[in-house]
């Protein structure tokens, strides 16, 4: 598409350009709209054909997961470079070993991850990063969004700092956003998990705004003990996995659920983090 409406008027996709690269800050620093149907497109730049407009729509399915790798590679990009970073994407890395979904600068590269990714092929990657001496910002599409529950494929896309500790990065093409999910944490025995939220535009502002994000102080999390204990509870009277393993340890040191002191039933964890009471029931 090559002609879209901006605040009702329609503009064409290489005039627009000419203004973007003049000043990467005006790239998609408006919403545009089709002119047929009036839902959000945005401007791509590509650097083998003219300037075109494309559709953000949903994203379904395998051919759905490369639609939205792509879109959002590309938004990622132009924000990325809106912000004064020298951006490229598909940038080939370690000899041709791994190709970059988006080079920032010499030292800083994001993949995005849309698609099924195993914990091998993950690993080999993030070495082959490593080889070049490039720091690797993991940012996943919905399929591996993070919701109530904590699955085991999501654990290699955490990450921590200082100030966000345990977090984790969304990208959201539709809406034209990167999500911040930050103070990941684990309930004390289950796969339930709590975090912090905040938003980013995908534009030079937003990315500006993520890179210097300092989270308010808040109230600490505070777990459901009682919960805790009838989950745990449950769990060896349903004899499963965790629940034989946890049943085994405390019959090994004579212990009972009773005996059990309120730590193991308080004590947060990091995602994919053994429990305070498997640590416990370990070194007694």
């Amino acid at each position: 598409m090559y002609a879209a409406l901006l605040k009702d008027e329609l503009v064409l996709a290489v005039t627009e350009a000419a203004k973007a690269r003049a000043d990467m800050s005006y790239l998609n620093r408006e919403p545009y709209r089709c002119p047929n149907c009036r839902q959000r497109v945005i401007l791509i730049l590509s650097e083998q054909a003219e300037a075109f407009f494309k559709h953000l729509r949903s994203y379904q399915g395998s051919a759905g997961e490369q639609a939205e790798h792509h879109t959002a590679k590309m938004m990622l990009k132009a924000a990325l470079t809106a912000a004064g970073f020298p951006a490229q994407v598909e940038v080939p890395l370690a000899g041709g070993g791994i190709r970059a979904d988006v080079l920032a600068n010499s030292c800083l590269a994001f993949e995005v991850q849309c698609a099924p990714l195993g914990q091998a092929e993950f690993a080999h990657r993030h070495a082959l990063y490593q080889e070049a001496r490039v720091k690797d910002i993991w940012v996943v599409g919905q399929r591996h969004y993070l919701r109530g529950k904590l699955k085991q494929t999501q654990l290699i896309y955490f990450r921590e700092n200082p100030h966000w500790q345990s977090y984790y990065l969304e990208v959201d093409p539709v809406r034209g956003l990167l999500r911040l999910k930050y103070q990941v944490l684990q309930e004390p025995l289950t796969q339930n998990l709590v975090y912090r939220q905040q938003d980013f535009t995908l534009d030079a502002k937003g990315i500006a705004s993520l890179w210097h994000y300092r989270p308010p102080k808040l109230p600490d999390f505070q777990a459901d003990c009682r919960r805790q204990r009838q989950y745990l509870q449950g769990q060896i009277q349903q004899k499963t996995r965790f629940g034989l393993k946890i049943a085994e340890a405390m019959y090994l040191k004579h212990l009972t659920l009773a005996d059990l002191p309120s730590a193991a039933f308080a004590s947060w964890r990091k995602p994919g983090e053994a429990s305070w009471l498997e640590r416990y029931l370990g070194s007694k």
